[in-house]
């Protein structure tokens, strides 16, 4: 995936364009990691057209929104995740307050819902009209959903911070409580200020059996491009299980040093992308069959 100039963030999917777009405004500002990825997975989970995350994300299978996002800041490798948040939108600045105002690393259901009122965050009804709908035809048809666009994101600012994090709504019709990888530091996301940082998006319940974000943030560090990196791994989870090639199971990473790769193990995964020069979206290699 080459990118003629050094990348500053890097986010999942399509809808990732618009929160990098964001992220970048504030880093060229001068502005931390941590506050460009804060705002820029916002403005997905506020987004109520996107069906896999915040706001009219589909329910779990009484019909209820769960939310799960964790963050995961550089230095001094602080951690802060939400799991199965209700009424609250803003699981990524949820997921922030845990970690700079608690000693906790994560919060869960009724604590973590009862946490960010306190801390201020506006309550919502998370269920939209169109969402509901979409879960009335789940009652009658009851067929199975594998993977879901979490938005996955990684920035480095200009004094080499690196921040990632992850916001989803999950699988939809979900089991209640059921968790992923997303709110999972080393699986759903990981941030190490020495080497950068990545993100995992897709099956959870296949993603997380391998700490995926974690072995390629270490591939890293060991000294492989963010794009070997991610292949690795895929094809490390390929290899240990073939069937793993029957769910979509994605990851994305950005050095300190600005390059950036992602890799999956079924077509069609993108990866958003924006430094000084360049705004963009490419799409990564998918290893599964080959």
């Amino acid at each position: 995936m080459p990118v003629n100039a050094p990348v500053w963030v890097v986010a999942t999917w399509r809808f990732g364009e618009r929160a990098v777009a964001v992220a970048r405004e504030v880093l060229a500002a001068g502005g931390c990691a941590l506050d460009a990825v804060e705002r820029g997975i916002s403005v997905v989970e506020l987004d109520p057209s996107e069906h896999s995350v915040g706001l009219g994300g589909r329910p779990n299978s009484q019909g209820v929104v769960e939310l799960d996002a964790g963050i995961m800041w550089g230095p001094g490798r602080r951690v802060g995740a939400v799991a199965g948040l209700r009424g609250v939108a803003d699981a990524i600045s949820a997921a922030r307050l845990v970690m700079e105002r608690t000693p906790h690393c994560m919060l869960v259901g009724e604590g973590a819902r009862g946490f960010a009122l306190a801390q201020g965050l506006r309550p919502r009804r998370l269920l939209t009209p169109e969402a509901r709908r979409m879960w009335r035809e789940w009652l009658e048809s009851h067929a199975d959903e594998d993977g879901h666009d979490t938005i996955g994101m990684v920035a480095v600012d200009v004094n080499g911070d690196v921040c990632a994090a992850t916001s989803t709504s999950g699988i939809g019709y979900k089991l209640p409580g059921r968790v992923g990888d997303s709110p999972l530091v080393g699986s759903g996301f990981y941030a190490d200020n020495a080497v950068g940082g990545a993100a995992a998006t897709g099956l959870g319940e296949r993603i997380l059996r391998y700490c995926m974000s974690f072995r390629v943030v270490e591939a890293m560090r060991q000294g492989l491009h963010p794009q070997a990196a991610c292949e690795s791994v895929v094809r490390f989870m390929l290899e240990d299980d073939p069937t793993n090639a029957d769910h979509q199971c994605a990851v994305l990473a950005l050095d300190r040093q600005g390059r950036f790769g992602g890799a999956s193990t079924q077509p069609e995964f993108v990866v958003a992308y924006a430094g000084a020069g360049e705004l963009g979206i490419v799409e990564a290699p998918h290893l599964a069959g080959r």
